[in-house]
């Protein structure tokens, strides 16, 4: 798929972030070279050249941009954050508090601002959810409240009694009837993608900047009946093996037990989705035609658009009739480069 460098320059003038990771725009008289998004000012267009990766531009002489840093993936976690995240995953009991942080050679407020962002909640408030969300597995195994309460580092039982309360709605006592659904960030060469899973298996995945996200989220919580929480589950381990085998090019299918969220024809549409053979691709045509309803091709597109399950429920190898790419939830540029890495396209 050929883009025209005026296409990209008007891209980059517009800030289209649906570019992102599809081209880089350098520019000849100052030296730098920039990502779409770019908020300084647009040079001209004589003055511009375009680059589909960041090394060309880099041995061509140019520098990355100050402003808009092209060689950083700013939705990466970095590295100072996975460190605290491991902690808390290993001693649910933990309590980090600002001086902890400030020991630990961090800027408090820089850490809240980060979960405030990526999470929606403050670092206190993901301590505290990541603590119940461990409170809450040990009680549905058979443990006893004041075990769990003080396993989990609380101090009192009136204490545990009202923060199990103000997140799950219920007393401890009473949380058998409750249902939860774990929530973990994992990194890909694609960007952060957040992953959600229950007791049968993967119900969500997707990149976290996908803008229906948050959406998603509410509708899984409210299907299911369940409090989404941060927290480890047993299918997140195959997951992220599996992923990486996947990024790395050692796999072509998955084995991670799903439990998608949707409607009986999305389910069928979703199994179609999934017997579409690595490497390939297929129209929405296609899948319709192989539903038995070869008029249904609107509805299949609409029940592509729902899968919250990317790359493992393959919505990324459904492209026109025409052979262009067509809308990806994860950004046209991700399903492109997704197809290039099963070398179902070339470019």
């Amino acid at each position: 798929m050929e883009i025209s460098d005026q296409i990209m320059y008007e891209a980059s003038f517009n800030k289209d972030s649906s570019f992102e990771g599809i081209f880089w725009m350098a520019v000849k008289t100052t030296g730098i070279f920039c990502r779409p998004t770019c908020t300084a000012r647009k040079p001209k267009f004589e003055n511009v050249e375009f680059f589909s990766n960041t090394k060309d531009p880099i041995l061509k002489g140019y520098r990355p941009c100050k402003v808009c840093k092209p060689l950083e993936n700013p939705d990466v976690t970095p590295e100072h954050i996975k460190k605290l995240l491991q902690e808390i995953a290993e001693d649910p009991s933990l309590k980090l508090k600002d001086y902890d942080l400030v020991k630990r050679g961090l800027e408090p407020a820089t850490v809240r601002r980060w979960f405030l962002k990526h999470h929606g909640i403050t670092f206190h408030t993901f301590q505290r959810m990541s603590k119940l969300n461990t409170a809450f597995k040990k009680l549905q195994q058979g443990e006893s409240v004041t075990e769990v309460a003080f396993e989990t580092g609380y101090e009192s039982l009136s204490g545990f009694n009202e923060s199990f309360k103000n997140i799950f709605g219920v007393s401890p006592k009473n949380n058998r009837i409750e249902k939860i659904i774990d929530l973990k960030r994992i990194e890909t060469m694609l960007g952060t993608m957040i992953a959600c899973a229950d007791e049968n298996g993967i119900c969500l995945l997707e990149f976290s900047d996908r803008k229906a996200l948050p959406t998603e989220l509410k509708s899984i919580s409210k299907d299911l009946n369940a409090n989404i929480v941060q927290g480890e589950n047993p299918h997140f381990i195959t997951l992220e093996k599996e992923l990486s085998e996947y990024f790395e090019g050692r796999r072509t299918t998955f084995t991670v037990p799903l439990s998608p969220v949707g409607t009986s024809f999305q389910k069928q549409v979703w199994d179609i989705l999934q017997a579409i053979p690595y490497g390939t691709t297929r129209s929405y045509q296609d899948q319709a035609d192989i539903l038995g309803n070869p008029k249904s091709v609107r509805a299949v597109a609409n029940a592509n658009g729902f899968n919250k399950i990317s790359i493992i429920i393959p919505c990324h190898r459904v492209i026109g009739s025409n052979g262009q790419l067509t809308g990806y939830g994860g950004g046209i540029w991700r399903k492109q480069k997704l197809l290039e890495l099963e070398k179902a396209i070339l470019f």
